[in-house]
């Protein structure tokens, strides 16, 4: 058995059981909700068609989730212009279970098996009891290294006077080359 039913301005084939996403509906989590426009059903090869919408029928779904869709990339551009605009855009979405199809009053709702929460036993753990022994704590030594000193120092400043002598040399003076 399926139907066909407008929800939110969209028409959807539903079968008992079966979730599909809808865009958001503005109700709580496991809420039940009733659809009446129901367009077409089709039950053992009997095919109800509606015009437009088949009296006295409805569909009963329970919503399972609010959740969003994948992120949509609208690019806009007009060439040799330089107009780009780049914007994403992500839609919201209920998931719904439909649960029951048929007229008002005899849907036997299909319920969904809830699932249970296992409790874990845990076994008690005996208290230990309080050490009477004080541990103390004992302090490492730390010892510091002295840096070494550089005995060297002094012929490193007779090196760099010898490069100073070297560089105060006169330069020579250029000739220039008169033109007659």
């Amino acid at each position: 058995m399926y139907a066909i039913v407008e929800i939110a301005g969209q028409q959807f084939k539903v079968e008992e059981g079966k979730k599909i996403f809808v865009h958001r509906l503005e109700t709580e989590k496991d809420a039940i909700l009733e659809f009446d426009k129901v367009l077409l059903v089709e039950d053992n090869d009997n095919i109800l068609i509606g015009e437009p919408a088949i009296e006295n029928f409805i569909i009963e779904g329970k919503i399972l989730d609010h959740v969003r869709g994948d992120k949509v990339i609208v690019f806009k551009k007009k060439r040799k212009k330089g107009y780009r605009v780049k914007n994403g855009h992500r839609q919201n979405y209920s998931q719904i279970e439909i649960i029951g199809i048929g007229e008002k009053g005899t849907i036997v709702r299909k319920e969904t098996p809830k699932k249970e929460k296992v409790k874990k036993v845990v076994a008690p753990v005996p208290a230990e009891e309080p050490a009477t022994e004080i541990k103390t704590k004992e302090k490492k030594s730390v010892t510091k290294k002295q840096a070494v000193k550089k005995i060297a120092a002094a012929p490193k400043t007779k090196k760099t006077a010898e490069k100073k002598e070297a560089e105060k040399k006169p330069a020579a003076k250029k000739t220039s080359k008169k033109k007659e």
